[in-house]
């Protein structure tokens, strides 16, 4: 096995897309090292086994240590290692803990002050080719009484929960470590108790004592305090209460700058987000404080200030730290409810931005199709292909949130002043951004009958209303608008972007669409051999009149073979049909099997009074459906305040759809729940993606 000169294990994380199929924030260990630079060794999987074993680039990895490479491994997901990792302060701080240190975590979407109590690991010790994980067991801390008093213990924290780590000014601290000759109790957890504990509640209390609390705040409140900033006021009766600042601005009857707090308790003088006769946020009853902002501090439970300089372990070089700012891959399905969902979270929105900002993160959030515009464009570290990968999409994947900010700083990029200021429509900006931006060759290539093929960016349906049922499925309308127009796709696209029949934001050709969650092109594709509708062999002619036969199930596309084709059209009323020849692949036997070519629906765009909002599918689960609306709520007046973006999860859109067809188009929308009418009656724009 490979060590390094201390007789130490190699471990490395993949910080670089590798080719040999490794994800970046893998953590491998290295058993041996080729002439040529690559590294021989495993990788890790879920729990801490040995998942697979092969070779990655040296220069595609970050070297760790033992102990670095087991508080990673139980980082999840892969991508909050490297995010870690750059933090190089605050990771060094956490691979130094000891016991009784002071630290601040994020718990249920707070920030709560916590002692350290011990490392836990995490796996089967005895399993060869394991790595055990390990995690933090802690111990809340009761800032309202005593900073160091101790409550109920908390679940295993990882390093990536830990935001903060206190400073130390104790000589006798020693750091937490792994152990190799431990008792372990438990197979599956294991505490480490091979360091001396501090007995030291009094001792810390030497070490962060109220003045140095005192001191940290007088020291950071040079900072401006903003919107979700943690901050703290001193109540007229003296004493002080904690929340999150909601609100700045000028309130009604006011000449200075004022912040409206949602606190942590209640409070029977507050009120549920008003002030006078005026609302400026919105919260639970009893939870919204207003105060001037000058009144405003930041929160001292999560403030501390140290000298102290640690020496970081070896970072990675400039060059791999670029590497790290690599594309952030989409959120994993798993992660999607605990990061995205909620309110402030998704794409801001902010004067007349609701088409791209629904456009954007429908593209973006779940699919990956479109990451190729990245890596083909080549503007300058400013350009508009900049500002969107870095502002927009990865910050989104990263963070769950873009500001209205950036969205504004990148539309103001697009190269029409217009499209800063007015409303466009989301096919319009479509072809902005992949054609004239982003210089990306065409999604479609549509051919009409004995004409070359036509490129586009989108397609827009084209039916007769009497051409398809009252309540008609995207599958259905895309057949119709292809065969009607003699249209072929020369090519399966990579990506589908349909367009419904509608016209404006008011006519709606159908009150209610059904969005199919599979997209059969194989009948509209161009030089693809097809199934006859009859018999099933390989299809030689297809007819138009054929189409609303009502005694050939209406609405069906109608290929077939020779022989159904001559005794379709001896019946008197098919006479004057003409069917045309097909296209096909030569040298096909005619019973030979039809590959079907299917597209996935991957997120819809709706519209409702001028108000563009998105469903986006984010995994294969069939109830994984996220709804987002740039503009959901408002807080303050429209000189001050500012847009709410909100995602929601709903799973019952994936309830409607696992219905057949002929269920969903017999439901009685008033009996369905909200999300599922705007679903059906407000859709504009269908994305669809190859399942390959």
């Amino acid at each position: 096995m490979e060590r390094n000169e201390e007789g130490q294990e190699r471990y490395f994380i993949v910080a670089r897309r590798s080719k040999k199929g490794l994800s970046r924030g893998s953590i491998g260990r290295a058993d041996a090292e080729t002439a040529a630079g690559d590294l021989i060794g495993m990788v890790y999987g879920g729990g801490g086994s040995a998942r697979s074993s092969g070779t990655v680039k040296k220069q595609d990895t970050c070297p760790l240590t033992r102990h670095q490479a087991q508080l990673l491994l139980f980082v999840s997901p892969a991508s909050r290692r490297l995010e870690l990792l750059r933090n190089v302060q605050l990771f060094t701080k956490i691979c130094a803990l000891a016991q009784e240190d002071l630290v601040v975590v994020k718990h249920k979407k707070d920030f709560q002050p916590c002692l350290v109590k011990n490392l836990i690991q995490l796996g089967k010790k005895d399993k060869p080719g394991v790595l055990q994980m390990l995690g933090f067991e802690l111990d809340l801390v009761d800032t309202e009484h005593d900073i160091l008093s101790k409550t109920a213990p908390l679940p295993f924290f990882s390093a990536a929960d830990i935001v903060q780590v206190a400073p130390s000014h104790l000589n006798t601290r020693q750091p937490l470590r792994d152990s190799g000759d431990l008792d372990f109790k438990r197979k599956e957890v294991s505490r480490i108790n091979s360091m001396p504990a501090l007995n030291s509640c009094n001792a810390k209390k030497q070490s962060i004592s109220n003045t140095d609390v005192s001191s940290s705040i007088q020291a950071l409140s040079q900072y401006s305090l903003e919107v979700g900033s943690m901050a703290e006021v001193i109540s007229l009766n003296g004493l002080t209460v904690y929340g999150v600042i909601r609100w700045i601005g000028v309130p009604e009857g006011k000449k200075n700058c004022w912040a409206g707090l949602e606190l942590d308790n209640e409070a029977t003088t507050c009120s549920d987000g008003t002030f006078g006769t005026k609302r400026y946020f919105t919260c639970e009853g009893n939870k919204a404080l207003y105060v001037p902002l000058t009144n405003c501090k930041p929160d001292s439970r999560f403030l501390f200030i140290t000298n102290e300089t640690p020496k970081p372990f070896e970072p990675p070089s400039a060059t791999l730290l670029e590497d790290l700012n690599e594309d952030v891959p989409p959120v994993a399905e798993q992660d999607v409810l605990s990061h995205l969902v909620g309110r402030m979270r998704g794409i801001q929105g902010h004067f007349n931005s609701c088409y791209l900002d629904a456009t954007l993160f429908s593209l973006f959030t779940s699919s990956t199709a479109f990451n190729r515009m990245f890596n083909r464009s080549a503007d300058s570290d400013e350009g508009i292909s900049h500002i969107l990968r870095w502002d927009i999409v990865n910050r989104l994947r990263r963070s769950g949130f873009v500001p209205a900010e950036s969205v504004m700083k990148f539309r103001k990029q697009l190269g029409c002043k217009s499209f800063a200021t007015e409303e466009k429509d989301p096919e319009e900006f479509i072809t902005l951004l992949l054609k004239h931006v982003l210089h990306i060759e065409p999604l479609l290539k549509i051919r009409s009958h004995g004409e070359l093929a036509q490129d586009a960016y989108t397609h827009q349906i084209i039916v007769e209303k009497n051409q398809v049922r009252a309540l008609p499925s995207v599958q259905q309308l895309l057949e119709m608008s292809f065969v009607s127009s003699n249209l072929k796709f020369e090519e399966i696209p990579s990506c589908l972007i349909v367009q419904m029949p509608r016209f404006g934001k008011k006519f709606k050709m159908f009150p209610k669409i059904i969005p199919s969650t599979e997209l059969d092109i194989t009948d509209i594709l161009h030089c693809s051999p097809k199934e006859c509708f009859l018999c099933g062999h390989l299809a030689e002619y297809e007819c138009f009149q054929c189409l609303m036969d009502h005694k050939l199930q209406p609405g069906k596309i109608k290929q077939y073979c020779s022989t159904c084709n001559t005794q379709v059209h001896i019946h008197p009323s098919r006479k004057e049909h003409t069917p045309h020849k097909l296209t096909d692949p030569d040298h096909l036997p005619e019973d030979a099997p039809v590959e079907r070519h299917q597209m996935q629906l991957f997120a819809v765009l709706c519209i409702d009074t001028s108000h563009y909002v998105s469903f986006v599918k984010y995994g294969p689960n069939p109830r994984s459906w996220i709804f987002f609306n740039s503009m959901a709520d408002r807080c303050g007046d429209d000189k001050n305040g500012y847009n709410v973006p909100v995602i929601r999860s709903c799973p019952e859109i994936g309830d409607f759809f696992s219905q057949s067809e002929e269920e969903m188009s017999k439901a009685d929308v008033r009996e369905c729940s909200e999300l599922v009418r705007r679903l059906l009656c407000d859709s504009y724009m269908c994305l669809y993606q190859r399942t390959e």
